[in-house]
């Protein structure tokens, strides 16, 4: 990891939070999308936004919220344009002296339905960069346009059942098939 400043940042004190009852609402800039964009290696991001509500507490403060993004990837087996509309609730929670990898912290248990957690420095969120990071887990990882397989057949590629070792057999079934009527 570099200590390069994030290409989304919306840095929000713990202070500016209140009661929990405020709601955060933030979008990047075109600048800001484009770069990420080059980041998660998409052909484009159009759109992120994200509204969130932050609860602090003793320990730090969880946050959670919604993420809306449009982005353009590579179908993996065209390598065409995939376009996708992302709307993905998130859930953080930002702990004092949280050291990634720890596990026994004073006071901080977590469960099986607790949220990722990230640590709280000088008790300030970058809630840009949260929404970068919960964009890139909520992207496909394997794109793929609906009609891949008809582009593929058009431009002569055969199809694991074309081509597997089982073609073979059905191929030589066919033609006995074939020689017997």
């Amino acid at each position: 990891m570099t200590d390069a400043a994030p290409e989304f940042s919306r840095i929000i004190g713990l202070h500016e939070w209140g009661d929990g009852t405020r709601e955060r609402s933030i979008s990047a800039t075109a600048e800001e999308c484009a770069a990420l964009a080059r980041r998660f290696g998409l052909r484009a991001l159009s759109r992120l936004e994200a509204r969130a509500h932050g609860v602090p507490d003793a320990s730090g403060c969880r946050v959670n919220g919604t993420l809306s993004a449009d982005v353009v990837q590579a179908c993996v087996a065209t390598d065409e344009d995939v376009p996708a509309h992302l709307e993905t609730p998130f859930e953080v929670r930002f702990v004092r002296g949280y050291e990634s990898g720890d596990t026994d912290e004073e006071g901080v248990e977590l469960n099986d339905e607790d949220c990722d957690v990230l640590p709280l420095e000088e008790d300030r969120i970058d809630l840009g960069e949260t929404a970068a990071q919960t964009l890139a887990v909520a992207l496909d990882p394997y794109p793929r346009l609906p009609d891949a397989d008809k582009i593929l057949r058009e431009l002569g590629v055969l199809s694991e059942e074309d081509a597997g070792p089982f073609a073979a057999l059905k191929a030589l079934k066919l033609g006995k098939d074939a020689g017997e009527s």
